[in-house]
């Protein structure tokens, strides 16, 4: 019988709600389940020793998933101990690029199915990661402004704080570096610099539209919107995805990014940090393993994974 530890945050209400029991209930109904409910992400560490032989489940989102993934590589188990998560967050954006149902009960299933996806990871150069997307500038701002409005607004929160801090931010001289090419020279004001692998942020606002977690690259966009009307045009193309094709938005895949410049906040994987003057990200290609959906039976592709719909099943 398949074994699971499932870690869920005893802050977050979610984790407790009827959606939650129920996705719970699917996961005890087929396996043997052990329910791990912590105070702090830095128990994870503990639940994980405790329980070295059971796959461990997320009940939550981008941020706690973040935080099982960052106490795996720091134990040395990334590459032995797939992770599943069933997203009871505010944004659940690593979801979506996935594919993962945000239905808790269909999610739960989809852990039963044990289908897997290897995945790229980002390492920071203060021993931090990033699973899904950092993004420095008038985002992190954003984030900045909408934490308070989270309760009520739920992931809508995140549209409101991008407006008062698209109306108030008038940028920042940044110089971006993708490998050996110089993205922005620091000269200019920049908006906005997204970094990632995963395609959404804010639960759903497609930052990196053609980011994929398994393409062996971590895309970076480069905004410098920053007049009075480029910085509304820009909001709107951000939250269709269409950004990329403006003239003062810049696209980049590579290796490594190294920002310097001007202190700016960062948000990565929804935890606000800094703000910091200097900030570099390198990618550790196929670094650990999540359970996805498998791919439909029209050989169609994986949902949120690649045409072929491939994946390490083991």
């Amino acid at each position: 019988m398949q074994k699971l530890v499932v870690i869920r945050n005893a802050a977050a209400g979610s984790a407790d709600s009827a959606a939650g029991t129920a996705a719970l209930d699917v996961l005890a109904a087929e396996t043997d389940v052990v329910i791990a409910t912590l105070d702090s992400p830095a128990e994870i560490a503990g639940v994980l020793a405790e329980h070295r032989d059971r796959e461990p489940v997320v009940l939550g989102g981008d941020g706690s998933l973040h935080a099982l993934v960052a106490a795996l590589r720091d134990r040395g188990e990334l590459a032995d101990r797939p992770v599943g998560l069933i997203p009871l967050g505010t944004g659940n954006d690593f979801a979506r690029t996935l594919g993962i149902p945000l239905d808790p009960e269909a999610a739960a299933r989809v852990v039963l199915r044990r289908h897997r996806r290897t995945l790229d990871l980002l390492h920071d150069s203060r021993g931090g990661i990033v699973v899904n997307a950092a993004h420095l500038g008038v985002g992190a701002e954003a984030s900045r402004r909408a934490a308070p409005l989270k309760p009520w607004l739920r992931r809508f929160a995140y549209t409101a704080g991008s407006v008062v801090a698209g109306l108030r931010t008038p940028g920042w001289h940044l110089r971006v570096r993708v490998d050996d090419e110089t993205v922005a020279d620091g000269e200019r004001r920049v908006l906005m610099v997204g970094i990632g692998t995963g395609a959404t942020i804010g639960g759903g606002t497609p930052l990196l539209p053609d980011a994929e977690p398994d393409d062996g690259t971590v895309h970076v966009m480069v905004s410098f919107a920053t007049g009075p009307l480029s910085r509304l045009a820009y909001a709107k193309h951000l939250r269709d995805g269409s950004h990329p094709a403006r003239r003062d938005v810049v696209h980049r895949q590579g290796a490594t990014v190294t920002v310097d410049g001007d202190p700016v906040p960062v948000n990565a994987d929804g935890e606000l940090d800094g703000p910091y003057s200097h900030h570099e990200w390198r990618l550790h290609a196929r670094a650990w393993r999540i359970t996805v959906p498998p791919p439909d039976r029209s050989g169609g592709r994986t949902p949120g994974g690649r045409p072929d719909g491939t994946a390490d099943t083991s």
